[in-house]
């Protein structure tokens, strides 16, 4: 029989002390859920491969990436889902420490609902010694991340589950830089899938850690990839986060997201690029209501143009 899930990653590389610490961690969480869940990390950067085997993992080193040598999203995907015919599938960030009702929750909505997009809020978290998951460990782990961590905001995620039928066809985006993640979500909704919040219902930990791992330094969101990103997903129309959730999970049951004014709103001015792939109107709704983030959103585009110009004549020299 397939494992109920299949739960793949393309680490970073185990150069720097303290992403292998925290990788590390994350991978024995994930080895915590069972013999039901197949873990597949991706990539050839280094200590990949001795890591997957270490662990136990299976190991796929050729994944495309685009010409600055970075990993694409289509790819990651396109091999993750050919190693088995598991029912579901999950990319988790590397860095995240998954709790064990993780397959539950994910086998719990799945009994509900043909398609679907999992997502939820994470928990920040120092973490700079190695973790111990034998015994008893979940509940003093999460009343720690409870006492010292922070609920992160809702922009960005960290893990998405679907099933196999879903998602069978995803741009060039790349990994590890900003966008992508906020597709995932939009195209959900645009299918017209159920993007369910899982907050409520489950705890995830992002261990927190500096950008020393990306290029100068710099945060994934100044990227030129970030840019690129941004444009294969449709623009900033489609960058959607947690507030775009159609569904929520809470103690197992499943209801509509609650709408303030605000998210009304919103779900208004995005209803002709959902519904009729009219990104024109929808930008225009937006620019109406909200005139000042459409000139700060302007601004913000113009100095990535920037930094993408930048980045492709240095590439030509």
């Amino acid at each position: 029989m397939p494992p109920a899930l299949t739960l793949f990653t393309a680490p970073k590389p185990f150069t720097n002390p303290h992403i292998a610490l925290i990788q590390r961690n994350a991978f024995r969480s994930w080895q915590a859920l069972g013999e039901s869940v197949e873990i597949v990390l991706i990539g050839s950067d280094e200590g990949i491969a001795e890591t997957a085997a270490e662990f136990g993992f299976r190991h796929l080193p050729d994944v495309p990436v685009n010409q600055l040598g970075t990993p694409l999203i289509s790819g990651i995907f396109k091999l993750a889902r050919e190693v088995n015919q598991s029912p579901l599938l999950a990319y988790v960030n590397a860095d995240i420490i998954l709790f064990p009702n993780f397959l539950e929750v994910a086998q719990q909505v799945a009994e509900k609902l043909p398609k679907f997009l999992l997502v939820g809020q994470r928990w920040d978290l120092e973490v700079t010694e190695c973790l111990n998951f034998e015994g008893d460990w979940a509940e003093p782990l999460r009343r720690r991340t409870w006492r010292d961590g922070k609920l992160h905001m809702r922009a960005g995620s960290d893990y998405f589950v679907f099933p196999r039928a879903c998602f069978q066809d995803i741009p060039d985006f790349t990994v590890g830089r900003a966008g992508w993640d906020n597709w995932m979500i939009f195209k959900a909704r645009q299918e017209n899938w159920p993007v369910v919040d899982c907050t409520s219902d489950l705890d995830i930990i992002h261990q927190n850690h500096d950008y020393s791992h990306l290029p100068n330094g710099q945060p994934h969101y100044r990227l030129p990839e970030t840019g690129e990103n941004i444009r294969l997903a449709g623009g900033r129309r489609a960058i959607f986060d947690l507030n775009d959730a159609s569904h929520r999970l809470v103690r197992g049951k499943i209801e509509a997201m609650p709408r303030d004014w605000k998210g009304k709103l919103r779900e208004f001015q995005n209803r002709p690029m959902l519904k009729n792939n009219n990104f024109a109107l929808t930008q225009l709704l937006f620019t109406l209501f909200q005139p000042k983030r459409a000139w700060a959103e302007f601004l913000k585009n113009q100095e990535m143009q920037k930094i993408m110009q930048s980045s492709r004549n240095s590439a030509s020299k």
